[in-house]
This record gives structure tokens, sequence and C-alpha cells, in this order.
């Protein structure tokens, strides 16, 4: 059984659409567009796609979005006595933090348009393992068309979330606490979504197994992962190939992490997972495919 979070629905003022945010989104579109397909470890060397950020995407929100992300990130830091996050100061929140889940939007975006042929307008996204709400909730300030999913094992976790989402008047995040290993086994939430997203969560294969299976065929699998993770892909291609899925790039995103940057690795669902997967809680991490 899962425990679904009572969330306050709130009404505001409607923001910009999504098409809007991402045009002015600062980062500068791929040269080619690859088609599906999986990478080729052997010259695997550099990321695919490259996306570059000049400036903050936090300036290209809107007036009540800022101020949502401000309401959230004072919450965050009130809350903090739980381990929300290492990070304890406002500036570091909103770069390493709130940065980084607003830069992985322009990744979601290119890859949806050019590979599931659908509107990314109204998607269904669920974030696995999303902690303090990174960067589900944050995407969902930023893209309000969106209905989020956070899923989060931890109950204190889910108290911050469920406190967070009322505070803010978000109308299109659920707070589920319960492990991704059930929920993929749960019908209800079983290949449902359009996206998945994942970020500081576990290592790539373990992640295969908890997102996919969430995932709808033609659906996405949005790992954020640091600087250099060709050694991690290539580790995960079982798995990633088990759950029904392929590689489909990796993406550079410029970063406030020690490294300057981050990847965003997406994956394509190109059929069903098999019903045995995922396995019991656990196992994932115990027994990596």
């Amino acid at each position: 059984m899962f425990y679904r979070c009572k969330i306050l629905n709130v009404n505001f003022p409607s923001s910009m659409s999504l098409g809007t945010f991402v045009k002015h989104l600062p980062f500068s579109k791929p040269k080619t567009s690859l088609p599906p397909q999986r990478l080729n470890f052997k010259s695997l060397t550099t990321t695919t796609t490259c996306v570059t950020r000049s400036s903050s995407y936090f300036e290209t929100l809107n007036s009540r979005q800022k101020d949502q992300i401000h309401l959230y990130v004072d919450a965050l830091l009130q809350w903090n006595q739980m381990n929300l996050t290492a990070v304890n100061e406002v500036n570091e929140v909103m770069e390493r933090h709130i940065e980084d889940s607003l830069a992985i939007i322009p990744p979601i975006q290119n890859s949806f348009i050019s590979s599931c042929n659908n509107s990314f307008d109204n998607l269904r996204i669920v974030d696995v393992g999303s902690g303090a709400g990174l960067p589900g909730l944050v995407l969902a300030v930023a893209c309000p068309g969106w209905e989020v999913t956070l899923v989060e094992s931890m109950n204190k976790r889910c108290l911050f979330l469920e406190h967070a989402v009322s505070l803010i008047g978000l109308s299109n995040v659920q707070v589920v606490r319960e492990r991704a290993e059930k929920l993929g086994q749960d019908s209800n939430f079983r290949e449902r979504f359009d996206v998945a997203v994942a970020r500081a969560v576990a290592e790539m294969k373990v992640l295969a197994e908890y997102c996919l299976p969430l995932v709808r065929v033609g659906g996405l699998f949005v790992a954020a992962k640091g600087h250099n993770p060709q050694d991690e892909v290539k580790s995960a291609e079982r798995a990633t190939k088990l759950m029904g899925a392929s590689v489909l790039q990796l993406c550079s995103v410029e970063s406030h992490s020690p490294h300057g940057q981050r990847t965003a690795i997406i994956c394509l669902k190109n059929r069903p997972t098999p019903r045995k997967y995922p396995r019991d809680p656990g196992t994932p991490t115990k027994e990596p495919l």
C-alpha cells in the first residue's frame, strides 16, 4: 500500500505557458539532431548534445514563480534540521539546487519534441527519490502545465514536501510516500508517466530499475548526473535494455557543481518493462543488474 499525502489545492493567477518559458531560456540548440539510438560506448568520449547556460534560468521565471521559489528556499532552510540538504545558505541553494533543477528543462523539451512527437506543455512527470523536492517541485513551479508526482519513501521528507507544496500554493503536485520498487508494480503508477526524473539518488543501473517501469512506452527517463558519467552509462547499458529502454543522448548543462557542469542522461522507453521488474524493495541496490 502506498501513502498519498493530502495536498491543499490553491488557485493562483495563471503563469506564462511552458512554451513561452522555454523559448526564453538561455540555451543554445544543438547543431545536429540525433535520431533515437543506442550510444556507441567505444567512441563515447564527449556528450552527444550540449546545452550551454550563459545566464540564470531563474531570471526567466515570472514574478509569481520567483516568489514561489523564494518561499520554497526559505522553507527548505527552516526545515533543514532534517538534513534535507547539505547546503545551508540561500545563495548556495539557488545556485546549486534551483539552477541545476531548472537546467534540465531544455534537455527534456528538446528530447521530447524530437523523439516523442508530442507537445511538452502538459506532461506527467514523476520525480523518483524526490528528497527535498529537487528537481520535481522546482519543475512544477516553472512548468505549471505539468502534473508532477514526487515519490519519496521517508516520512519526514514527505511531511516537508507536503508543507512546501501547501505553502507555495501548487495545485499540480502530488506527494506519494512509497518505495519506487512498489510503485513500479502498482497499476495506478506503472507506465503512467511521460517522463521520470531522478537527481542524486543512486547509480544509473539502479535508477533504471527504479524509474523506467513508471515510464510509458515512448516516454523518457532523465537522470541528472555529474560532469563525466560515461563509465556509469556504460555500466548501466544492460539494466537499461532490460527495462525496455535505450540511451538516447547525453546533454551537458553548465552548473555550479565543483566541476562546473552536470550531465542529463536521456533514455527513451522503446517497449514495455517485463512484469518481473522492478524487483522487491532493496534488491536493485543489493543486486544491481
